[in-house]
């Protein structure tokens, strides 16, 4: 499992870098960085969702496997599955991380993508030193949710 978290990150940091270039140099100087794949259904009236990624420590080059758990409310329908990009912008946002690992935020967006159009950048939000990008795969979603979103490290990975 560990060599499909390792590709996923691979392929997600290559969409990452084609449609926004400037982030391979933000990463690369970065305290540390983390990619998580994602799947969420809504419902609507709630949205569920779950997925897996690692952290990468630049300083000390340590990988940390974590899952994600994600429920929300609001007025929303579909399935979207997505891939997140954390980059730490001091070590402090990245010890935070690994220690609390827990976001709770808002979120209003439309996503729509169909077969080969490409790897398309939703969203980017900057919280206490951490940018977030993300990047939608196959999803169809018109959402306006607040999701709570825990990150905790996988036992059996690590």
């Amino acid at each position: 499992r560990r060599q499909e978290v390792f590709k996923m990150r691979q392929s997600v940091l290559t969409q990452l870098y084609a449609v926004k270039p400037d982030t391979e140099d933000q990463i690369d100087n970065a305290a540390g960085y983390a990619v998580f794949t994602n799947a969420s259904v809504n419902l609507i009236l709630a949205s569920f969702g779950g997925g897996l990624g690692v952290v990468m420590d630049n300083e000390t080059g340590r990988e940390t496997f974590m899952r994600m758990g994600e429920v929300g409310v609001g007025l929303g329908a579909g399935i979207k599955d997505f891939r997140a990009i954390f980059v730490f912008h001091d070590r402090a946002a990245l010890q935070r991380f690994l220690d609390v690992g827990i976001s709770i935020g808002g979120q209003a967006d439309a996503a729509a993508k169909a077969g080969d159009l490409g790897a398309a950048v939703s969203g980017e939000a900057i919280v206490d030193n951490v940018t977030i990008y993300q990047l939608t795969q196959s999803g169809l979603a018109l959402q306006a949710t607040i999701k709570g979103t825990r990150y905790w490290r996988d036992p059996q990975l690590n």
